[in-house]
């Protein structure tokens, strides 16, 4: 009885990781603390803005672990900012313009698990 417990278990557990590694990228949900607008709410946003949507960007761009340093959660759209976002862009194929914009916002709401661009900041 307790052998069949942990093949259970092993099966349960390997079926797991399987199913994890075959989620698409955008799996990954945004953290529920970044909540300083609706995430319907999508403005376009360029260096000097600034805001709760800024804030929001911020929060969701420091979902992203690895190298890139976290940003402040000031509301300003600084140049630290702006090379984070390049980063986020380039890791998804889009181009690294710093502009956050419809494609762009929904990569932060869906960051990869992983990103092999190294970070320029």
């Amino acid at each position: 009885m307790r052998g069949s417990r942990w093949v259970t278990l092993g099966t349960t557990l390997c079926t797991a990781a399987a199913l994890g590694l075959a989620l698409p990228h955008g799996a990954v949900a945004a953290p529920a603390d970044c909540s300083y607008t609706p995430s319907t709410y999508r403005p376009t946003l360029t260096y000097g803005d600034t805001g709760p949507a800024v804030e929001q960007a911020q929060c969701l761009s420091n979902v992203w672990g690895g190298e890139p340093p976290k940003l402040a959660l000031d509301g300003v759209f600084d140049s630290a900012m702006v090379k984070k976002i390049e980063w986020i862009q380039g890791c998804h194929g889009l181009p690294p313009s710093g502009v956050i914009e419809g494609r762009t916002w929904h990569v932060l709401y869906r960051p990869a698990l992983d990103c092999y661009d190294p970070y320029k900041g």
